[in-house]
């Protein structure tokens, strides 16, 4: 399963950094820094839009080849989405560490650091490359996603907790998580079906903020998960293959929100 695959890279490549940057060295750096709300951001009035700026993925392969993380960003910032998540994982999506600091130069807007955390090194990490959240996904850490969750809490960054299914949800509620991805790609032949929105989302209690992911091709299908509960979605390879066109992002936008 390309997940485990994306893992087993991620291990070795983390080894590595900590023989670059400490942990205490990069808990001190992390000290006093301040982030954007990046909860606030989707409590808006109706549905919130988080953007993604990535250049590839495992199953889609390169999505855009003339990338610039700035220039998305500052498109981004144009169009007034809600915030942004950056892909920074190397080795299957091609991104970078240093795209977060880059998007924040442009864009006002909170900004979600999307990598594979699979050590508490990396929670750190992220509040020092100056994320305000981070994605830590169910299916990877399941025991330990109360310990990391929390440990994010305590250096001041905020978590979207992706789950898949009704055993990785329970665990993210036992968690006491107040921001959960409901991702409808299944991970096993990639397929997408927003309908597992749909399905776990009436087990979802009240107060917890609800993220769509996944599968989002047009405003039909943000209105059909507003309805159905959500209260964001995140849209990557939607806007990617149409980040040219601006107009019809700032359209896509707009329409959502009506």
């Amino acid at each position: 399963m390309i997940l485990e695959d994306i893992v087993a890279e991620k291990i070795p490549q983390i080894k590595g950094e900590k023989q670059e940057t400490s942990v205490t060295a990069l808990a001190e750096s992390c000290k006093n820094l301040t982030g954007r709300d990046f909860k606030e951001a989707l409590d808006r009035n109706g549905i919130s839009v988080i953007a993604e700026i990535k250049k590839a993925s495992p199953s889609r392969g390169v999505i855009l080849e003339d990338f610039d993380a700035v220039k998305i960003a500052k498109i981004y910032e144009n169009v007034d989405i809600d915030a942004v998540s950056v892909l920074t994982e190397k080795n299957f999506f091609q991104g970078n560490d240093r795209y977060i600091d880059e998007v924040k130069r442009v864009n006002s807007k909170p900004v979600l650091r999307k990598d594979f955390i699979v050590d508490p090194y990396q929670i750190y990490q992220s509040k020092a490359l100056g994320a305000d959240a981070l994605l830590l996904i169910t299916a990877i850490l399941k025991d330990k996603l109360e310990e990391y969750y929390k440990l994010a809490e305590k250096i001041g960054l905020q978590c979207l907790v992706e789950v898949h299914d009704e055993r990785e949800l329970e665990t993210a509620l036992q968690a006491e998580c107040n921001i959960i991805g409901i991702n409808n790609r299944n991970l096993e032949d990639f397929s997408e079906n927003l309908k597992n929105t749909e399905r776990l989302i009436k087990r979802i209690p009240a107060g917890i903020t609800i993220v769509s992911e996944s599968g989002i091709k047009n405003e039909k299908d943000v209105k059909y998960l507003e309805s159905v509960g959500a209260d964001a979605v995140l849209i990557g390879e939607t806007f990617m293959r149409n980040i040219d066109n601006v107009s019809r992002i700032r359209e896509f936008v707009k329409n959502a929100r009506m």
